[in-house]
């Protein structure tokens, strides 16, 4: 069988500039080209930034969140458990 290929990571300051670039010039597939990506990503990269700004592309999947936000999650997650152990009684 044919070896995997590995998944190329980019890194968020090539990003950035993809972003840059593509808003600069006319034909976003000749970039894409230029620059061996898909298309597609170019795009998704833009949609990103747009909708996040500067958190996006916070490296590795990991979105960085505030403590507030850390902690919302964890008190969510616990309430989760605790609706689990003790169920609604009908009455």
């Amino acid at each position: 069988m044919g070896e995997r290929q590995k998944r190329k990571r980019y890194t968020k300051t090539f990003k950035l500039d993809v972003i840059r670039q593509s808003y600069e010039r006319e034909n976003i597939s000749e970039l894409a080209s230029e620059l061996d990506l898909h298309p597609g990503l170019i795009y998704k990269w833009r949609a990103a930034y747009e909708s996040e700004g500067s958190g996006s592309f916070p490296g590795n999947g990991k979105v960085s969140r505030t403590r507030e936000e850390a902690e919302l999650e964890r008190v969510k997650a616990e309430n989760r458990e605790l609706r689990l152990e003790c169920p609604k009684v009908s009455g």
